[in-house]
């Protein structure tokens, strides 16, 4: 991964990397549930979207409900929509106590394991990246988002066990993601975006770390995601060590160009709803090369979807994405 980075740093033309999974299930005419459910379909689905689109690297789903599922949160799979989870696992210290760290044969984790094993297998000229949730974010699906954000003030050692026992299994799930050959993972954090820039650095980037410090080197690289960040948790990021962050629609980019290190890679941020699924073809190619043109003078930015492309986007408004990156490298 290292060559792959500094080809980033010093090439003279933009990367396109959009995080995008669901328009291959669509082009292998399967549902959502059944991507997310079975690791052969997923894989599919992820060599359609690199066949379809040529791109220069590829992503798995991400869905955030892998590993709450496997701690045993109640999960919605709908046929094609993104799963959810529901109810509240853990209430108080107790519970929290007697919480297990699961294994990764719970859940639906093999399936995914799989996926990203054949996905690893069969790319051998670009770089595969995993996908996991980040240990705040699913805290809160544990404990439930708005309750986890008042415990931190009133339990916040209680909250910081939950917090150990989600980073002791994401270290696990992501030395397996690792272990089945592929160049990274991308821990997609959107919950520590509603904290100040001190509680994402206590609460997230603090175990964040652990998982980098586990898990990466010169051949398998971190890529922090974080859709909620306004600007508060920029700094937070960067101090998790991970060699690539990835930035939501809501942030300005060129603002965290400048606040972020010359060699950490910077993608995003094209919203994936208003510009990808709901602009039109005219809309996308203005967006995308009015973003180009804002963020110029920085050789590490990689322009990509603010996040994973929900399902449903226009084939024809991902190709104007694409085909404009092209048209202003040459």
């Amino acid at each position: 991964m290292q060559p792959w980075i500094s080809s980033i740093l010093t090439s003279k033309k933009r990367i396109a990397l959009p995080f995008m999974t669901h328009p291959g299930i669509e082009i292998i005419g399967k549902t959502v549930k059944e991507a997310v459910s079975d690791g052969q379909v997923h894989f599919q689905a992820i060599k359609a979207v690199s066949e379809h689109f040529n791109t220069t690297a590829c992503t798995v789903i991400m869905d955030l409900t892998v590993e709450a599922e496997s701690f045993g949160a109640g999960i919605k799979l709908p046929d094609n929509e993104v799963p959810t989870v529901f109810g509240r696992l853990v209430a108080d210290a107790a519970a929290i106590e007697a919480l297990e760290v699961p294994s990764l044969e719970k859940g639906r984790v093999p399936a995914y394991l799989l996926a990203n094993k054949l996905a690893a297998e069969y790319f051998i000229s670009k770089p595969v990246f995993s996908g996991c949730i980040g240990p705040y974010s699913l805290a809160g699906r544990l404990y439930d988002m708005s309750e986890i954000m008042v415990a931190i003030y009133i339990e916040p050692e209680s909250i910081k066990l939950l917090l150990a026992k989600c980073t002791e299994f994401l270290i696990n799930y992501c030395q397996a993601l690792k272990a089945t050959g592929t160049q990274g993972v991308i821990i997609a954090e959107p919950a520590a975006g509603l904290l100040s820039g001190d509680d994402c650095m206590t609460y997230s980037s603090f175990y964040v770390k652990q998982i980098v410090d586990a898990v990466q080197d010169d051949s398998f690289t971190v890529i922090l995601h974080n859709c909620g960040n306004t600007g508060q948790c920029t700094d937070a990021m960067v101090a998790t060590g991970a060699h690539a962050l990835h930035f939501g629609n809501a942030i300005d980019m060129e603002g965290v160009l400048k606040q972020c290190p010359s060699d950490v890679v910077v993608m995003g941020n094209l919203n994936p709803v208003g510009v990808f699924k709901q602009g039109t073809v005219e809309s996308v190619k203005q967006d995308t090369l009015q973003l180009l043109q804002k963020t110029a003078g920085y050789k590490n930015f990689v322009i990509s979807s603010g996040c994973d492309l929900p399902p449903f986007v226009p084939e024809v408004n991902i190709r104007a994405f694409l085909e404009t990156v092209e048209v202003y490298n040459s």
